[in-house]
């Protein structure tokens, strides 16, 4: 009679979905989906948002910075005096912390906030532990060209042309706009220059932001086609967490023979043995310092029914038939456990009949 094996259990083809354990072991090394250019397009994005809004504020520091600088410029005895040179020194930094604190807040925040929603929280240490191979030449040489490495340069260079394209759109878009400025004064050429820039920056910044999001699905993608296991792979992964099955069943196998044996010793302790008379035998044992009624302490089918009994024989240890009655104890009370209530009446007979007969 001819067998069906299943050939992928000899082959390396992973064809099987990464398990919990696969994902977190990656996971806590660092191999993980994310995007770092969703991250730069979402910064950039806020970061000219918050500027814009904050516009106000940057032109009116910067023009006070302006006259101060301008005043202290024209004043030399003050600049050059005993305190000139630190407190222009300590008004230039103050001014540059005002000028970038709030663009570096926003940016800190939100590349934390995208990093989280793409990954969650996560810190390890394995990237940071030194590998040879991250410093050897030969595999440094044969990365540069790998087709990851192919692949991130035309990603790199189809990026650079898209922004250049809508780069240029735009301004030829304002050309007029740009020409008008030759005619005005300081202030509305200022205007009209931030609005182009920003105008440039946030069609960049949207486009690099719908890039990025086709980018982390496709690395979403390609993580978990890497993570995707063979047969032999999950197979061995379930010995290890779950332990050999072919060694499982051993444990069982002995654990099962211990509480054979630990029952057996308990037949001669018994009072009584009740039985069907071939298929199932149940010892019985009346203690009044364990508790007010009977206590199971053995029983048994068919052969281990008959090894009950033969032990019961050497012991003279009472057997009694009764069959109804043994086959409700061994259908329904433990071993080690005391006889229900309502089994009282039946099982105080017997004990009785035994009792009588010993004295």
């Amino acid at each position: 009679m001819l067998k069906a094996f299943d050939l992928q259990l000899f082959s390396e083809e992973k064809t099987e979905q990464p398990t919990y354990k696969k994902i977190k072991d990656a996971r806590d090394k660092g191999q993980i989906a994310q995007s770092k250019d969703l991250n730069g397009a979402v910064t950039l994005l806020a970061v000219f948002m918050a500027f814009s809004f904050l516009s106000d504020f940057y032109v009116e520091n910067l023009i006070s910075y302006y006259h101060y600088a301008m005043n202290m410029t024209e004043d030399t005895a003050a600049l050059f005096g005993s305190n000139g040179i630190r407190l222009f020194f300590s008004e230039t930094v103050l001014f540059i912390l005002k000028m970038s604190l709030p663009l570096l807040l926003v940016a800190l925040v939100l590349g934390v906030f995208v990093s989280y929603i793409q990954v969650g929280f996560l810190f390890t240490t394995e990237t940071l532990k030194p590998k040879f191979e991250k410093i050897n030449p030969i595999k440094g040489f044969k990365n540069m060209f790998s087709s990851r490495s192919l692949v991130e340069m035309v990603k790199s260079i189809a990026k650079a042309v898209l922004l250049l394209v809508v780069s240029l759109t735009y301004i030829i878009d304002n050309l007029n706009r740009m020409l008008i400025t030759l005619e005005l004064e300081l202030g509305p050429i200022v205007v009209i220059l931030w609005e182009l820039v920003f105008g440039v920056v946030i069609r960049c910044a949207i486009l690099l932001f719908v890039i990025a999001l086709f980018d982390f699905a496709f690395k979403k993608w390609k993580n978990k086609k890497d993570l995707m296991m063979t047969k032999q792979e999950v197979k061995e992964e379930y010995k290890q967490s779950e332990g050999d099955p072919q060694l499982k069943s051993k444990i069982k196998e002995k654990q099962r023979a211990l509480a054979m044996s630990r029952m057996m010793q308990e037949v001669p302790k018994a009072d009584v043995i009740i039985t069907n008379p071939t298929h199932f035998a149940v010892a019985l044992r009346y203690d009044a310092k364990l508790g007010d009624a009977p206590i199971v302490t053995a029983k048994g089918q068919d052969l281990i029914a008959q090894n009950i009994k033969r032990i019961a024989d050497e012991n003279k240890v009472p057997i009694v038939e009764n069959k109804p009655l043994a086959q409700t104890l061994y259908k329904n009370v433990d071993i080690g456990s005391f006889i229900p209530a309502d089994l009282y009446e039946a099982v105080a007979e017997v004990l009785a009949y035994v009792f009588s007969i010993k004295k």
